[in-house]
């Protein structure tokens, strides 16, 4: 059944232009949808031209944008005692090993993101049929599994951005929000594009960024000019 969109999106929709337009004037559009009564989170999409039944071509990855996302993210460490201190003043909420593994495989799963040390991943992977369908199971694809645990909880506590295709072969990455000045927009933009541009799989053929959108989460999308 397809979806049915309130008279307000509609008539927002009537102004916009599938023409491409440079990230400066997608910005500017996207900026005037403010009937809305909260601050928007805004997405970009990416279609690409990948298989992603193809192991090789798989994008994932994180990405801290240079002016945030406007989000602060909670954040837990599966680290050794040693560095449970450490990893509580770089901002992780909570920070152990068996005691907070046994918590989570408890049913507990009030945070964003689950950071851990190469040193205690074997024990953390019995995790990943509890937090491998939340999307929370730490990798080193995504910089989650790391040594260096107090740069990474401080970056994803101030709102680093996970991204990874979906089945079509799409990224959607969130690179602020509606209220960001202009310029920060535009600049958080560019940042997402150039690094999708930069991790492009060898293996891929013919065009790889097919289009790009961005959209408020309640509102019309614009089409940038790839």
């Amino acid at each position: 059944m397809p979806e049915i969109k309130g008279k307000r999106y509609r008539k927002e929709a009537e102004q916009v232009n599938l023409t491409p337009m440079s990230v400066a004037e997608a910005v500017a559009k996207i900026k005037t949808f403010t009937s809305t009564k909260f601050d928007q989170t805004v997405q970009c999409t990416f279609w690409l031209g990948i298989d992603p039944k193809q192991s090789d071509q798989i994008i994932r990855g994180a990405i801290s944008l240079p002016n945030g996302i406007g989000k602060q993210k909670k954040v837990i460490a599966f680290c050794e005692e040693s560095d449970v201190e450490k990893a509580k003043q770089a901002g992780a909420i909570e920070a152990g090993c068996d005691e907070l593994i046994a918590k989570v495989q408890g049913g507990w799963s009030d945070f964003d993101v689950a950071i851990a040390s190469p040193k205690v991943m074997g024990k953390a992977g019995k995790l990943g049929r509890v937090l491998g369908p939340q999307g929370k199971m730490p990798s080193p694809k995504n910089g989650t599994v790391t040594a260096d645990i107090v740069t990474a909880i401080k970056e994803f506590a101030a709102g680093k951005v996970e991204f990874k295709n979906d089945s079509g072969g799409n990224v959607r990455m969130v690179v602020g929000k509606q209220s960001f000045d202009a310029q920060k927009l535009v600049e958080n933009i560019d940042a997402a594009i150039n690094h999708i541009k930069r991790i492009k799989p060898a293996s891929t053929k013919g065009t790889y960024i097919k289009k790009i959108s961005l959209a408020a989460a309640m509102s019309p999308g614009v089409f940038i000019a790839v």
